[in-house]
This record gives structure tokens, sequence and C-alpha cells, in this order.
């Protein structure tokens, strides 16, 4: 069956201005022709002059993240979080998020639920638990936790700890024979975690190299949590392909990263969200010290980023409750980057970091047929995108999720 979308003015993910004509012809859930169509189609959607592009990307996304409290979260079963995910997951997609890479949780079977439609959510790239040093921002157990009688080491919802070269090694190969994309590494502290200061160095170069070089010989690459300039030169030396959040990058860091072609992906709203809400959320004091050390840099870090010449993706990295600020995301990076930069990060950009070019985030002929369509021109004002009413078309894969 082929669908013709007409009437629509036509952002490719990639060029600032827009496509020559207003056609898009789908077949099988990819796109056939773009722009001047005369080829006949078994249904045909006016999109009644709307601004129609790429579904977004969303590179840092946590969908067995349920509940906020991600202490309570290590004591839940996982078939009770995997209700929590398939919520999150079905409204990223009524958000227009038609793709997402989970960076810590999502496993096989999650992925095998949305690839098979028993999830109605987006495409799912994921890593498995997040790998973590000892008393590393994976390590969930507080300071008064005890294991000194026993040989455990910690297990998490979304991480897990491997110590020495050989046991990160061994954890990489796991994550990957379970079909992981992706891994990920923690190579500096964390806001959330309770032990670990956010300037702590962690991982050693034999350990992290342990890791990319398991990834290489799969075809897969390495994620890494790094907040401070140090974790994220270190990145960029040992072949990691992406650093996440990032807010506390200088320019020295920035060149390396630039150089070694590391992306960013910053994850401004989750601050945003933490300082409004932590209370609620149930913050500890230390907690809201570390995330008020971080939030007021993020924006200044993507300036430094783009001016180096970095390739800077889009993630949001919200928990439970705070996933309805997803869209968020748009309105505080618009306050550092032009709006078709920050519309390239969410769809063009994120579909190379998540080695998908061509396929996902344009609209070109050969691509899935993952789009959505909005009034005005975000181009030109990004609040089309995170103000308002929900968006008036959504699909996926060539079906339509959403449609006004």
């Amino acid at each position: 069956m082929k669908t013709r979308l007409t009437n629509a003015r036509i952002w490719n993910g990639v060029d600032d201005g827009l496509v020559d004509g207003r056609d898009v012809l789908i077949e099988n859930g990819r796109i056939l022709e773009v722009g001047h169509v005369r080829a006949r189609a078994d249904e045909t959607i006016d999109l009644k002059d709307r601004f129609l592009m790429p579904g977004l990307i969303d590179a840092h996304f946590h969908a067995y993240w349920g509940p906020a409290n991600v202490t309570l979260l290590d004591q839940l079963p996982m078939t009770y979080l995997a209700h929590h995910a398939r919520h999150l997951l079905e409204n990223a997609l009524r958000r227009g998020f038609t793709t997402i890479r989970d960076a810590g949780g999502a496993d096989w079977s999650l992925g095998r639920a949305t690839e098979e439609g028993l999830i109605d959510g987006p495409r799912l790239f994921y890593a498995g638990r997040a790998i973590s040093q000892t008393g590393g921002h994976g390590d969930g157990r507080h300071a008064h936790t005890s294991t000194e009688y026993c040989s455990c080491r910690f297990l998490g919802a979304l991480s897990e700890v491997a110590d020495g070269a050989d046991a990160v090694r061994v954890a990489a190969r796991e994550t990957l024979r379970r079909g992981a994309s992706q891994v990920k590494l923690f190579l500096s502290g964390g806001v959330i975690s309770p032990t670990d200061p956010i300037h702590m160095p962690q991982y050693s170069d034999a350990e992290i190299h342990a890791a990319v070089e398991e990834a290489k010989s799969r075809g897969a690459y390495v994620m890494a949590h790094a907040y401070t300039a140090d974790s994220a030169e270190r990145s960029a030396r040992l072949g990691i392909r992406s650093v996440e959040h990032g807010n506390l990058i200088n320019e020295a860091a920035a060149r390396a990263m630039a150089k070694a072609g590391t992306f960013l992906v910053p994850t401004l709203i989750t601050y945003d969200v933490l300082l409004r809400q932590g209370d609620a959320l149930g913050l500890t004091p230390d907690q809201k010290r570390k995330v008020e050390e971080v939030a007021g840099r993020g924006i200044e870090a993507c300036r430094i980023a783009r001016r180096a010449g970095v390739k800077i993706g889009f993630g949001t990295d919200l928990a439970g409750p705070m996933h309805d600020q997803q869209r968020g995301e748009f309105r505080l990076r618009a306050e550092g980057d032009a709006a078709i930069d920050v519309l390239r990060s969410a769809t063009s950009v994120n579909a190379e970091l998540v080695q998908r070019a061509g396929e996902l985030g344009v609209v070109a002929p050969g691509a899935h047929a993952d789009l959505i369509a909005v009034d005005g021109d975000p181009r030109e004002d990004l609040a089309t995108l995170f103000a308002g009413p929900a968006l008036p078309f959504i699909m996926r894969a060539g079906r339509v999720v959403v449609s006004a």
C-alpha cells in the first residue's frame, strides 16, 4: 500500500531551507519519493500546509526509570518497572519522539516488545545496564550499606558494578551478547548517586579501553556519562563516541572532542526540572547541591562545544513523572543555540550518533517513514515544538500514530 502525504512544507532534517515540492510518497514503512510526486497512491493525507519534518530522536532516555526515586527503583521487580516502561515509551512517541536511545536499563525484552508492537512506542536503541566502578555514579548503594561479608557486587535496575579491565570486558561482552547497540560507562561523578562527588574521575584508561575494544568488535560503540572537562577529554582520547551531559567541559576538552569526532549529548531539561521539583522528588540536600553545581553550566557548555565544532545531539535524561517535560529540552536549548541547529541535533545529528544516518532523522528516499507535522515553522520559533497543544500529526514506520 502506498500513502501520499500532500500539501506539506517539507524540511529534510539537514538543509536550512525547505524541499522543492509538497509531497512524500511512502510504501512499506519507507519513503519512496519526496518533492513533486506524480505516482498514484492508495491513500492520500492532506497536511493542510503544515511543516513536515523527521520524527524526533531522544538520545538520552531511561525507559525503566519509572519512579523518580532511584533508591526505590533498585528495590522494585523488573516486571513492575516494565509497566512503567511501556507507559513512558508510548507517551514519548505521542510527543513526536519516534526514536529513543536508552542510556541505561532497557534490554532485549523491551526492545523485542517494541519491535513486535506489544508496546506502541518509538524505535529503541538500548545499552542494557550501564557499567560503573565501585563507588561510582552507577553504584546505588549508600555509604551505610555494607557488603564486606560477601562477594556481592551491585546490580541495579539501570546499572551494574564491574571493577578492573577484565571485569569491565566481561560486562561489556554480556551487554553486547544481549543485543545492545551501545555500551554505557560512567566516567565522572553524578548528581543522583549517593557516594561520589561530581569531579571524581572514574575508571582507569585500561578499563575504558576494554569496553571500547569490545564494542568496536561488534560494530557498536561506547557512550559515557561525563560531566567534567577531564572526563570529556579522556572520552575523546580513548575512542568513546558520545559524552553525555558534559556541563563542565572547557574549550580544551571541546577541541579534543571535535578532533576525535566525539559527540556531545546535553540534557538540560533534567536539571531544570530537578531545581523546580527537587523537594517533591525526594532529593537530599547533597543531591540538590550537586544539581545546582551543574545546572547553570549546561547552556554555556553547548556554546563552547558549538564554537569548537563538536557535533551536538539531543537528550533529556528524565525520570518517571518528569518525562512530561521531554519537549522542554527545546526551550532550554533555544537559549544557547540557533533553532535550525537544535532541530538538526534532534534529527539528523542524532541519527548519525546512533549509526543510522540516512535511515533516520531525514525526509529522503530510502529513509524510514518516521515523520511529524507541526503548525508554524520551528526553524523560526522552536516554541512550536514545546509550547501549546499536542502535535497534530505523527507517523512511525509509515503508520499514522496521531492525526488531527
